[in-house]
């Protein structure tokens, strides 16, 4: 009898003891980069018995937060602003009972995230071209220097996430894994049997785009990077609008962006790319997980699945935008974009919606690769170019570097006279023309009344006499206006330049940066 009471005595006593688990939210494991010079966010949640912690609290670069834990097991904390720093330093995250010291008993009351780095975070979302990898299996779908890349890189204080692709009609807990900039976690695809289980290298492989930019910030400004990239090819750009940015659109947006996700009805499935490309979904499934959290910006390369509605594109950039400013607790996140490089469509209408919504947000700006396409594949092989471009903007305008331009030209008026288009620009002090077969014939058109398009050519060539006493054209133009005219076109009223499938920008401002494509009426 003695010994069945004090078997229950015992028993009572472990039931009376809170077993508690920290559960933290997704950015927080080991090898993490927090944002420097920000209040950063930590948060997590409790799993516990019934006598669940009440506070809990944490240590981290000299710094001993506390908050209290809900109802629902949740708790936030907010480190003050930290300066970046390239010490391996461990987070610790205890969960205490009454916030006086006392810790609780029981499992996983205490936990330590190690090798915590602070330096500058980003995030590199999109579709294919920002998925496209910087090594993997496909020899047409990876970067053309990705191999020796990822070979000669030993930068072990940039760190990467690698999301995994998955849509969610609600926001979907995940915990992140931090990879080094080393061959051995940049070539990972390497170590496993690729395609098994539908397992690509794609799915695994960083992001060509985001590893070079995660690089060349780096190189600049010698603190720790970390790059997150949450990328789908052939996504939509609802898909990765938070819900909350649709709440200021126009009806019209509202519309085509429904907020009630389809759900399958009894006995019947909707295929993955169909389903994956209602509003939020992929956002639920792939970065809400990480808000909060702290960082400095988004890169963003997409627009080629929804060219079709290019009149609705500037509308869902300012709700995909405003929803993540939203979400991240950041009105002032920098926003770079990517316009679509050429291919055999035509994206004159994306990447006008584009440049519209630069103008109208000011901390966004756009990387052109007017001249960086592949005629015959959708995504060229070469990503650094893409990624430098991006790279200025964020050292001119997030990081204060002295650098005299990083725009592209931008059309901004057009007028005719005497047969003639006279089109003025922003960004642009000097022009010049490069293209590969040593052409001087921009993809410039004109079109009259009649709306049928014509080629055009430059009026104002800079001229220079040759060694035979000729005047002839040169590489550059006089003025930063462009003066065009065509034989086809007495009395232009437009003008557009690479408004054809196949065609190459060839027009470049003295920062070598290239004009993108345009349309453009007089007084518009």
């Amino acid at each position: 009898m003695k010994h069945q009471l004090g078997l229950a005595f015992f028993a009572a006593m472990i039931v009376s003891q809170a077993i508690a688990e920290i559960k933290m939210g997704a950015p927080f494991t080991d090898g993490a980069v927090l944002q420097r010079g920000r209040v950063v966010p930590v948060w997590g949640k409790i799993i516990s018995s019934e006598d669940a912690p009440r506070h809990v609290t944490v240590m981290f670069a000299g710094q001993t937060k506390t908050a209290e834990v809900g109802t629902n097991g949740e708790w936030k904390v907010f480190l003050d602003p930290m300066e970046a720093s390239k010490e391996s330093r461990t987070m610790t995250v205890e969960a205490r009972g009454t916030g006086n010291g006392e810790q609780v008993s029981g499992n996983g009351e205490r936990l330590e995230i190690k090798d915590v780095l602070v330096g500058e975070v980003w995030f590199a979302s999109g579709q294919s071209n920002m998925e496209c990898p910087i090594w993997g299996s496909s020899t047409r779908y990876r970067d053309m220097k990705g191999g020796f890349m990822t070979m000669m890189t030993r930068l072990p204080n940039i760190r990467y996430v690698k999301c995994f692709r998955t849509w969610s009609v609600e926001p979907k807990e995940i915990s992140a894994v931090w990879r080094k900039f080393m061959p051995e976690d940049l070539q990972q695809f390497n170590s496993i049997n690729t395609g098994v289980g539908g397992r690509k290298s794609e799915d695994i492989s960083l992001s060509a785009i985001a590893f070079y930019y995660a690089r060349e910030l780096y190189l600049a400004l010698d603190v720790p990077i970390g790059i997150i990239d949450a990328s789908w090819g052939g996504s939509n750009i609802d898909a990765w609008t938070p819900r909350c940015g649709y709440d200021d659109c126009d009806e019209s947006i509202r519309k085509t962006a429904e907020y009630q996700v389809r759900k399958p009805a009894p006995n019947k499935q909707y295929p993955i790319t169909e389903s994956r490309q209602q509003p939020t979904v992929i956002y639920n499934g792939m970065v809400a997980a990480f808000a909060p959290m702290a960082m400095r910006g988004l890169i963003w390369s997409q627009g080629c699945h929804n060219w079709k509605e290019s009149e609705l594109y500037c509308a869902k950039l300012h709700a995909l935008y405003n929803g993540w400013c939203r979400e991240f607790k950041n009105p002032k996140l920098s926003f770079y974009l990517v316009q679509p490089s050429p291919w055999i469509h035509n994206w004159l209408g994306i990447c006008m919606a584009q440049t519209e919504f630069c103008a109208e947000e000011k901390n966004a700006a756009i990387a052109v690769t007017a001249d960086a396409g592949n005629f015959w594949d959708i995504h060229p092989n070469d990503k650094e170019i893409v990624a430098k471009r991006l790279v200025l903007h964020a050292l001119k305008r997030d990081y204060g570097f002295d650098i005299p331009e990083v725009d592209s030209p931008v059309a901004k008026l057009v007028s005719f006279k005497e047969g003639k288009a006279i089109v003025s620009f922003d960004h642009v002090k000097d022009w010049y023309v490069y293209a590969k077969d040593h052409s001087r014939k921009p993809a410039f058109e004109l079109a009259s009344e009649d709306g049928e398009w014509h080629g055009a050519q430059i009026e104002n060539f800079r001229k220079k006499t040759s060694k035979e006493g000729k005047e002839v054209d040169t590489d550059y133009i006089d003025g930063p206006d462009i003066v065009l005219s065509s034989e086809a076109v007495p009395s232009p009223i437009r003008v557009r330049y690479m408004g054809k499938p196949r065609t190459s920008g060839t027009l470049y401002n003295e920062a070598a940066l290239p004009l993108g494509p345009f349309e453009m009426g007089n007084g518009e």
